[in-house]
């Protein structure tokens, strides 16, 4: 950092740029820096031999950041040169692998902040060593110290102030951030939503995020169309989610039905056990998440896939796999592996849960096995992203000085009518002069 520069508010987009996951942003001023997010690009096309830091690292699945990696892994690894500061600290919005994956590598002298929440949910994830790329010393259920903050708690680095806010999206626990350095006020929005449980909390959000001099804002919904407002008529939200499952359970009243989801998704769950006509019977790790979460208890089975005992459920609650594999209506069940187990002319709801989509190639390859076992595939999926006119109401409620799109395929397609727009590339520092 030049010197001249040193009393400024500098903004870094590490990664993040033009791509969907793997946000990586660094704010700095004088001799304090801090980022948000420190997850990983999803590229299941590379067929990665490993996921080291120096694999990662080498296809660009994660930014060259000097002095934020374990100095343990990073030690021989050309990474760039940094200046001097004397306060660093990471902050995490959510769970969702493209923003956490790789907190592991993370040099663990540096704080790591994040919502109790989070950092409760981010431990009962990775309880099997499944979720986190695990630390090459440690156990595989480790997740490295992570300090909880709480809502409206201010978390001050040096000459930076962050505060927390919840947000609505499809991950239990997402954040959004107000950051403040001694000249500038800045946003990040995080993942968030208006169509949720929760889209108070985004309105909340955005009501204390007004008049910001930067709004780093995601786009996921922006990306797959030159004109994705003309496609914005879907209303579909978590609640209609929920009432299409039971009425697909109650059409098909003498029929084995699986369902399964993305497990950080706690809401989706529970209200589905909490609505369903059958018995809910989900795979042991995301009972054992309710019961740790929301203190709701039911009924279970082991799969292949975690086999382990889970000590502290209720073992009156579990339901012999086999059981499952035989039933046709009793019982809707989350299935999460052996899928070629379930009964020919079975039902399969898929509702937001790997594979997720035509980017993965493991996608096709799963509907095609489904299709040669004669299982009904349905598809129920409410986005965790704010819909295209959902995001220009959330700019309009912020008014931001100027916005920076990120976490999108097309940030072109968001627009400021209130100030300035960039369109920042990957790597790129932008310097806010002061008034």
């Amino acid at each position: 950092m030049e010197l001249k520069d040193k009393n400024k508010t500098i903004v870094t987009f590490h990664s993040g740029i033009m791509t969907i996951g793997g946000t990586v942003i660094e704010v700095s001023y004088n001799d304090s820096h801090i980022f948000f997010d420190f997850g990983t690009e999803f590229r299941p096309e590379l067929n990665l031999k490993d996921e080291s830091l120096e694999t990662l690292l080498k296809n660009r699945l994660i930014p060259a950041i000097p002095a934020v990696y374990d100095k343990n892994l990073s030690t021989g690894l050309e990474l760039p040169t940094i200046g001097e500061f004397n306060h660093t600290a990471v902050f995490l919005s959510h769970v969702h692998l493209d923003h956490s994956k790789m907190v592991n590598y993370l040099d663990e002298d540096i704080p790591l902040y994040a919502f109790g929440k989070t950092e409760q949910l981010l431990k009962s994830l990775n309880r099997a060593g499944t979720f986190l790329i695990p630390s090459p010393d440690k156990e595989l259920s480790y997740v490295r110290p992570i300090t909880k903050v709480e809502q409206g708690e201010i978390v001050t680095v040096g000459e930076i102030t962050v505060e927390m806010m919840p947000v609505d999206h499809d991950a239990y626990g997402a954040t959004g951030f107000l950051i403040r350095t001694p000249d500038k006020f800045l946003v990040y929005t995080g993942d968030l939503r208006l169509h949720g449980y929760d889209a108070q909390d985004t309105i909340d959000f955005c009501n204390n995020a007004q008049d910001c001099d930067m709004l780093m804002m995601e786009g996921v919904s922006v990306s797959f169309s030159d004109n994705p407002r003309e496609l914005d008529i879907e209303t579909f939200t978590e609640e209609d989610l929920v009432e299409s499952l039971v009425e697909l359970e109650l059409e098909n009243p003498d029929r084995q039905i699986t369902f399964n989801g993305y497990p950080a998704n706690l809401k989706r769950f529970a209200k589905i056990v909490e609505r369903s006509p059958r018995t809910v019977v989900l795979e042991v790790q995301m009972a054992a998440l309710l019961a740790e979460i929301f203190n709701i208890e039911v009924a279970y089975y082991y799969s292949s896939k975690n086999p382990e005992k889970v000590e502290f459920l209720d073992e009156s609650l579990e339901i012999p796999y086999e059981n499952l594999l035989t039933d046709k209506g009793e019982y809707l069940w989350q299935i999460v592996d052996n899928f070629e187990n379930l009964q020919n002319g079975s039902l399969y709801i898929h509702s937001d849960a790997e594979p997720l989509g035509d980017f993965d190639p493991a996608y096709a390859k799963f509907l095609k096995m489904l299709a040669s076992k004669n299982i009904e595939f349905t598809r129920l999926s409410c986005s965790g992203h704010a819909r295209p006119r959902d995001l220009d109401k959330i700019i309009a409620m912020i008014h931001p000085k100027l916005l920076v799109p990120i976490h999108t395929l097309k940030p072109e397609n968001l627009e400021n009518p209130y100030g300035e727009r960039i369109l920042p590339r990957r790597g790129q520092k932008i310097i806010l002069q002061g008034e």
